[in-house]
């Protein structure tokens, strides 16, 4: 029973990660207002919580959940889906500090300051993709080395 509960709360939680990184891609456009600023500051935050949250019962449910750790701990998919993982979580501080940037400055960003978070936002975008393909291959079997 803990298995199925920690993988449906690891489902949920990525599945709220890419809801919330979408989020902030449609919010932060063209023509961004300072409302806007402060609510997509709340998204990132959020966006920084379900990430915690990710990892938390990701390695509860690798280490205590019925395949434990010794499958993924000598598993390539596991370690490349971490990896990615780590790397949309650096691709996501420069948007966060921009974020905070903006509300500090208490004017709306430029277009081009935009232009340049949502570059951010899309390659944290395009990396997060990999993510489920990674775990698909692992939980298949695939990767194992030892």
């Amino acid at each position: 029973m803990l298995d199925l509960v920690l993988a449906i709360a690891h489902h949920v939680l990525v599945f709220s990660l890419f809801g919330v990184l979408f989020g902030e891609i449609v919010l932060v456009r063209k023509g961004v207002d300072l409302a806007t600023v402060t609510r997509v500051g709340r998204i990132d935050l959020m966006y920084g919580a379900v990430a915690g949250l990710i990892v938390v019962v990701g390695f509860a449910r690798a280490i205590f959940a019925a395949k434990g750790w010794a499958y993924y701990s000598h598993n390539l998919f596991f370690h490349l889906k971490i990896a990615t993982f780590v790397a949309v979580g650096l691709l996501s501080i420069p948007p966060t500090v921009a974020y905070i940037r903006w509300r500090r400055a208490g004017t709306a960003p430029s277009d081009a300051q935009v232009a340049g978070v949502r570059k951010w936002l899309m390659a944290e975008l395009a990396l997060f993709a990999f993510i489920p393909a990674f775990a698909a291959a692992m939980a298949r079997g695939f990767g194992e080395f030892q």
